[in-house]
């Protein structure tokens, strides 16, 4: 149904007359883009409000028109879509056929062959299955010497095996579904991933976490709420518990067609249940600026992290900040690339360990990262992802290097 809605706009622009660019103009035409996004988001009743809002101020708009007998019809509503559809292809057939109007037509005949059915949820899944070698399983220090500085100067410890980078190669398994909880957009998810190292069994992995995710709409302002919660597990223990709430808030801002701009708002609890004194609350804020073309898309973001103790937590509190880059690009036939760049900064406010390492630790991390998509069909596509790592830090136990290369199989359905 959203993908006909598209089709009507094309459509109707086949068909649009030129107007003066009024204050009252430009007013309408906020709230048919308003409208248009809601059918994009799957919100449909905004759309359904907000197009009959437009047809009340511009009776003659006759995408409005097409749009809303779409929606109706896609919630269901028979009886009032098929008065629409009457109304369409008596108010504003043309004298002569246009290219514009003939598409109209066959979009209300598909309809009705089709039908107006009530809604339903729909739903989609993926699964993936992968292997991959990590260079740097247990984040091994990057040198064997642990050098500390005190009242009596430099002293060097040499570490044991258990603190240098173990290699190893993994299996890996995961998949998401997805499915709507209502008509206007709002969804429900479920997520998971499994990792299990040929040897290192101790630092086998594991993840599994389920929200919810609800847009809507504040005047011109477009706003999404997300909850999730989930456990994570090492070793084959539960090892961590999360829940995680974010507002993404999207201004009506002047931009160019094809770029997005957002403010990310998130609140993180992390709960360990074999660290003690590690519990914390994590609060971000990011802007987040998009970029969109049919065979390639870039993002851009840059935020604030502010890491709150709830216990007696080595180096307390932190505060930091994250920016990333990614970049999506179509290469050739079915094959796609993907390249993106992530850097966080932590800073500590006090002591590591007093007595012990008396430094205030602040922590550098690079990842680099590349993949290559190939679609074997429109269901399924292999993937090789490279991943490297560069944590830098001015306690040097906790300085590591890490290279990882996987190649995975998914298969996504509905």
């Amino acid at each position: 149904m959203r993908l006909r809605n598209v089709c009507a706009v094309l459509a109707v622009a086949a068909l649009a007359q030129g107007c003066a660019q009024t204050q009252d103009a430009r007013v309408q035409q906020d709230l048919y883009q308003d409208a248009l996004q809601s059918i994009a988001e799957g919100r449909r009743d905004d759309a359904s409000r907000e197009l009959r809002e437009q047809i009340e101020k511009e009776p003659e708009h006759a995408g409005a028109w097409l749009d809303l007998a779409m929606t109706q019809c896609s919630l269901g509503h028979s009886d009032e879509a098929e008065r629409m559809f009457a109304t369409i292809e008596t108010r504003f057939a043309p004298k002569e056929m246009t290219p514009g109007w003939y598409e109209m037509l066959r979009l209300i005949a598909e309809a009705r062959e089709n039908g107006c059915n009530h809604w339903h949820p729909s739903s989609a899944w993926s699964v993936a299955a992968g292997r991959g070698v990590d260079q740097n399983v247990n984040q091994g220090a990057l040198s064997s010497m642990y050098v500390t500085s005190g009242p009596d100067g430099v002293t060097q410890h040499e570490l044991t095996s258990d603190f240098l980078p173990m290699h190893d190669q993994y299996t890996q398994l995961s998949g998401d579904y997805t499915r709507d909880l209502s008509a206007n957009g709002a969804i429900g998810f479920v997520q998971y991933a499994v990792r299990r190292n040929d040897r290192l069994h101790q630092y086998d992995s594991g993840a599994a976490f389920a929200g919810i995710d609800n847009p809507w709409r504040l005047g011109h302002w477009g706003l999404r709420g997300t909850l999730t919660g989930g456990l994570v597990t090492l070793g084959g223990s539960l090892y961590q518990r999360q829940v995680q709430g974010q507002l993404r808030i999207q201004p009506p801002l002047p931009l160019p067609a094809g770029i997005q701009f957002n403010l990310l708002l998130g609140g993180t609890y992390n709960g360990f249940l074999t660290l003690n004194n590690f519990n914390s609350n994590v609060w971000e804020e990011r802007g987040l600026l998009t970029w969109r073309q049919p065979s390639r898309s870039a993002s851009v973001t840059l935020g604030h992290l502010r890491d709150r103790a709830l216990a007696q937590r080595p180096g307390g509190d932190r505060d930091g900040w994250i920016a990333s880059a990614t970049l999506r690009q179509h290469l050739v036939g079915p094959l796609g690339g993907e390249l993106g760049f992530t850097r966080q900064d932590w800073n500590s406010s006090s002591a590591y360990a007093p007595g012990v390492i008396e430094e205030v630790r602040a922590q550098r991390t690079r990842v680099l990262r590349g993949n290559l998509t190939w679609l074997l069909d429109k269901h399924q596509s292999i993937q090789l992802e490279g991943r490297i790592v560069r944590n830098r830090e001015n306690i040097s136990i906790f300085q590591y290097n890490d290279r990882q290369l996987q190649l995975s199989w998914q298969w996504q359905g509905s």
